[in-house]
C-alpha cells in the first residue's frame, strides 16, 4: 500500500482514528473489541483503503481474537464513519496490530558509536 503523506491525508486519517476509537468504546458491544485502542490510521494515496493500527490491554495473546472482532464490526464501523465524517467514499478498512511500543521495548536503538 503506497501511503498517502499530503496534509489532508494526515487530518483525514485523524479524523477517522478519533471517530472509530469513539465508536469501538460507545456503540460496539463485541467483547472481542472491549479494550482495544486505536493507536494510527494511514491512508493509501487515492484514501481508498485505511489501515487501522490497534493494540489491546491484553496484550498479543489476543491478537486474533481481537482482529476476528473488529473484521466483524467492519461493516458497521464503515457506515458510522460514512455517516459521522460526512465521506461520499468511505475507505476500506484493514486492521493491523501495532509494533511500535513492542519494537521499542524489545529493540531499543543501537547506542551511537564515539
Amino acid at each position: 500500500m503506497h501511503r498517502a503523506t499530503s496534509r489532508r491525508a494526515i487530518q483525514m486519517a485523524d479524523q477517522i482514528l478519533q471517530v472509530l476509537a469513539r465508536i469501538l468504546v460507545e456503540e460496539v458491544e463485541d467483547p472481542a473489541v472491549r479494550l482495544v485502542t486505536v493507536t494510527g490510521v494511514r491512508l493509501n494515496r487515492d484514501f481508498s483503503i485505511a489501515e487501522v493500527l490497534f493494540t489491546h490491554v491484553e496484550g498479543r495473546a489476543v491478537e486474533a481474537r481481537t482482529a476476528q472482532g473488529l473484521n466483524r464490526a467492519k461493516g458497521f464501523l464503515r457506515l458510522r464513519l460514512g455517516q459521522e465524517l460526512r465521506l461520499r467514499a468511505v475507505p476500506d478498512l484493514r486492521f493491523t496490530w501495532d509494533t511500535f511500543l513492542e519494537e521499542m521495548v524489545y529493540d531499543p536503538p543501537a547506542a551511537p558509536h564515539r
